[in-house]
């Protein structure tokens, strides 16, 4: 009789539960939820912000879609589509061979989300995975939505996140990047 594996219930089941698989999976209340791949326009996006955001801090800080963030609440897990580390985090990565930012260590520098169409995506997103980067400290997130053409970076405040929405030729402004160098637009259509 084979038996089944347990299901996850810890941030470190899943981790070991989900090491060898090929699709990314959210832990969510005790169940694996797949994330479904993203849609070309994003990845494109994505790749895109990659390399501008990796020319600022260098190519080690900077991952794309493949690491996970252990989250306060649920689900457990998120997956950002960018994520800005600190200089710290490489070696601590480096130390626990995972792709993984736990709770005990420093929030990332960075999120960025590329909003995908659909209802749920954009509340997943607009809602959902802000007040969780809240919750977790993380100090900027950045919504990039090619269905509004518009660019938010929410800042982190003593009151919890700011947000300021950029569009068209505007430059999108910082806290954190004070020399980014791309507007609104250029971030929408790479």
């Amino acid at each position: 009789m084979v038996q089944a594996k347990p299901r996850p219930q810890t941030f470190d089941d899943y981790l070991s539960h989900c090491q060898d698989k090929d699709a990314r999976y959210e832990l969510t209340n005790g169940e694996l939820i797949e994330i479904p791949p993203e849609s070309d326009e994003n990845v494109i996006i994505a790749r895109a912000m990659d390399r501008a955001l990796s020319e600022l801090v260098g190519f080690r800080r900077v991952r794309s879609h493949q690491l996970a963030l252990e989250m306060p609440g649920q689900p457990k897990n998120r997956f950002p589509d960018i994520t800005v580390l600190l200089p710290e985090h490489v070696e601590q990565l480096k130390a626990s061979g995972q792709s993984a930012i736990r709770l005990d260590m420093h929030p990332p520098m960075l999120v960025v989300e590329v909003v995908s169409p659909g209802a749920d995506n954009h509340r997943r997103d607009y809602i959902d995975k802000r007040n969780q980067y809240e919750w977790r400290g993380i100090p900027e997130y950045w919504i990039v939505d090619p269905i509004k053409q518009q660019v938010t970076v929410l800042s982190m405040t003593t009151d919890g996140y700011g947000e300021t929405v950029f569009v068209g030729d505007e430059l999108v402004l910082s806290q954190s990047f004070t020399d980014w160098p791309l507007t609104a637009a250029e971030m929408l259509s790479p």
